[in-house]
């Protein structure tokens, strides 16, 4: 809880400083990382560990912003959508929940409405530099800034399932079908949204296996690669 307050105190702040940014085209552009990740591979822990980095060194008024789950927040505040429809927008969002928006909210926003307003939430967020997005196919969605780092992170399959285990109490048969379903909603949201395989190499600059790196490791090839992006 305290972890999760902590981020949407930090992404206030950088909505905040954004905001009395100058807009002066001299200003030098600022790196964003976007973080495509297998469930269980440990992509919170190294994105809320990059942002402890990254914001530790950061002699910018900018402070760096982790979006993960809180992304769906930020998209709503950006389009002045209702709060309740937060349930209809999973990463494993499908196209066939139009009705259902409607019987529910009355309303009537598309599931392919929903990808665009996130993918025109993400595009803002990147372009703008110090944001750390994880998930949503942003690697995709931010291909053609020269400012954005794109991180795929991977793990054997067996490891993923301990971890999932662990962390969330669960059985081995429940961590086994809870990490295939996430691959599975993870890889259908970017094939259906963007008609791209979330596992192609080519779509990242660095793909890490925290299998055999460890977490504080890979967050410093992160780190070094994301400050070199800009220079």
């Amino acid at each position: 809880m305290h972890m999760q307050a902590s981020l949407f105190d930090s992404c206030k702040g950088y909505i905040r400083a954004h905001a009395d940014r100058p807009t002066a085209h001299q200003i030098a552009p600022m790196p964003s990382i976007t973080i495509s990740r297998e469930a269980g591979s440990g992509g919170l822990v190294i994105g809320e560990k990059i942002l402890e980095l990254l914001q530790k060194e950061n002699k910018n008024p900018i402070p760096w912003a982790l979006f993960d789950r809180n992304l769906v927040e930020r998209v709503i505040e950006d389009h002045h959508l209702p709060k309740t429809i937060k349930r209809f927008m999973p990463e494993d969002i499908t196209f066939d929940l139009t009705r259902g928006v409607e019987a529910v909210l009355d309303l009537h926003p598309s599931a392919w409405t929903l990808v665009e307003h996130t993918t025109d939430t993400i595009l803002r967020l990147a372009s703008a530099g110090h944001a750390i997005i994880i998930g949503r196919g942003a690697n995709v969605v931010t291909a053609r800034l020269p400012n954005v780092l794109h991180i795929r992170l991977i793990a054997p399959l067996e490891l993923r399932t301990q971890r999932i285990r662990e962390i969330h109490n669960l059985t081995e048969r429940e961590a086994a079908l809870y990490v295939h379903q996430e691959d599975r909603a993870r890889h259908r949201y970017v094939k259906r949204s963007f008609h791209v395989d979330v596992d192609d190499p080519l779509q990242y600059h660095m793909t890490l296996n925290t299998g055999t790196l460890s977490i504080d490791t890979a967050v410093r090839l992160v780190a070094d690669a994301a400050r070199s992006l800009v220079k």
